[in-house]
């Protein structure tokens, strides 16, 4: 009997120590297709599962060993609080792709695209001074940095477009200046905006005011160049016979 026990003991020792020491089965790790993962990524996006998708992007940037597919899942990062309507973090991840790849090919996109945020949020001149200003900046830094990038033909108009909404807030504080009789504060904000923005297409009503505000403080001469001005270069605008009364009542003192 105790002979039984003993066999018994030392059978199920023999399976115990064989069983540690079988290897177990471990299932071979599916490789990760970064490409694969992309696409699938994307999908998600055009579904609006924009959480699901950053969460992709975010694995194919940190797993993506060929380094091909992660700077465009940091791209596709910003690109998706475009769509989401997140401005402000959709700058901060076009920014993040611009320092880790300054030198891609889609970096001047990424540039590019900052600066739409803010002109997209040019809502008037009233409203839109700061989205114009920081668009303006924006643009500017893309020409200087992609002097060939593919934006060229519109860049130049969004540009203009930026400068005639800065100088129009400018011009506005202006004439507030004005109307309230504060004529040295008025000409400063009209000679800023017309050295700086010459362009402008509000100008004769620029010069016409900056002579006016002149005329108020006692300077004639000043008011006369700049009325002059106005009758020489804008002599179909309908400042002009203002202009002209103006000049004739400077002349007559």
């Amino acid at each position: 009997m105790e002979t039984r026990k003993f066999d018994l003991v030392l059978i199920l020792l023999i399976l115990f120590i064989i069983s540690c020491s079988s290897k177990p089965v471990v299932k071979p790790s599916e490789t990760f297709d970064p490409e694969k993962a992309f696409a699938k990524a994307n999908e998600q996006i055009e579904k609006k599962d924009y959480e699901k998708a950053r969460t992709a992007f975010l694995e194919i940037k940190s797993r993506d060993m060929s380094k091909k597919f992660a700077p465009l899942a940091q791209l596709r990062i910003a690109d998706s609080y475009v769509k989401e309507e997140e401005p402000e973090l959709a700058v901060a991840e076009y920014q993040k792709f611009l320092d880790a790849y300054p030198d891609h090919r889609y970096a001047s996109y990424a540039q590019y695209q900052i600066a739409m945020i803010y002109f997209n949020q040019i809502e008037g001149i009233e409203r839109g001074y700061s989205g114009a200003d920081r668009a303006l900046e924006e643009f500017e830094k893309l020409k200087k940095m992609f002097p060939r990038n593919p934006y060229r033909d519109v860049v130049d108009l969004r540009i203009e477009k930026c400068k005639n909404t800065i100088a129009g807030y400018e011009f506005l504080v202006g004439e507030f200046y004005y109307k309230k009789g504060s004529y040295n504060a008025a000409i400063e904000r009209f000679e800023g905006l017309l050295k700086k923005y010459p362009g402008y297409k509000g100008e004769a009503e620029v010069l016409f005011y900056t002579g006016m505000s002149y005329k108020n403080l006692g300077k004639k001469d000043r008011a006369s160049e700049y009325l002059t001005r106005l009758i020489e270069k804008y002599p179909g605008n309908k400042l002009v016979n203002d202009a002209k009364k103006e000049m004739s009542i400077l002349k007559s003192k």
